[in-house]
């Protein structure tokens, strides 16, 4: 074997154990994330309730506009790390979740939620979004405890083999891009949305100042 070759596959291995190192620790560590985001989601009866016992005003709005960044940032990391799960190659060729698309479409629609109504005002919009972020989280730990986790079980052989992409690749796939489309629709959604909001916040403060600008100035003699 020549050095060149000799370069080229310690390169490639190189290459390929740390792709597989990362997709694993990410999927390995979103998991932790989901536990946050819920548990930061849940957690928003105490944070009103230490809010009311803060005398200082100002304590009380880093107290709040902290965990609302907290929660929100989480939230958002979480779905872009889902990502991963939208990618054909990865899913079928790697042993993950396979409802992991439809966990990361409820993360969606847990941020569309949060987009077209005030979570934190509104108690139907606040159980909606709690129920998007459990039915995603299920999605999401069972089959990575009962089938990634816990491949060397010979008792859970059933269970591994149907909810592991790598071994269903077919089923995957399918799952994926239904997933797929439904991110691609709600991500138009709150674009339209957005855009909508933006022009019409731009038009009312054109109309708001449109007067102020039509208003003579009167000139006031110098004495």
């Amino acid at each position: 074997m020549k050095p060149d070759d000799v370069a080229t596959a310690i390169t490639n291995a190189l290459v390929q154990g740390g792709s597989q190192w990362m997709i694993a620790t990410i999927v390995a560590f979103i998991p932790v994330l989901l536990t946050m985001t819920l548990v930061l989601h849940l957690g928003r009866p105490y944070v009103l309730r230490t809010l009311r016992r803060c005398g200082l005003r100002l304590g009380a709005d880093i107290w709040w506009m902290s965990y609302l960044l907290m929660r929100d940032a989480v939230l958002v990391i979480t779905f872009a790390l889902c990502w991963i799960f939208f990618l054909p190659n990865i899913v079928t060729g790697h042993a993950l979740p396979i409802t992991g698309p439809l966990a990361a479409l409820c993360l969606l629609l847990a941020l569309a939620v949060k987009l077209s109504r005030r979570v934190d005002d509104d108690i139907n919009a606040f159980r909606l979004t709690t129920a998007f972020l459990v039915v995603g989280a299920t999605l999401y730990y069972l089959p990575q405890v009962f089938a990634i986790e816990a491949n060397s079980q010979t008792y859970l052989a059933g269970f591994i083999n149907v909810f592991t992409s790598s071994a269903q690749p077919t089923a995957a796939l399918a799952i994926m891009w239904i997933s797929l489309a439904g991110v691609c629709i709600i991500g138009v959604w709150m674009f339209v949305r957005s855009w909508n909001a933006a022009n019409r916040a731009m038009i009312h403060r054109l109309e708001k100042s449109a007067p102020e600008a039509k208003t003579p100035k009167v000139r006031v003699p110098a004495i």
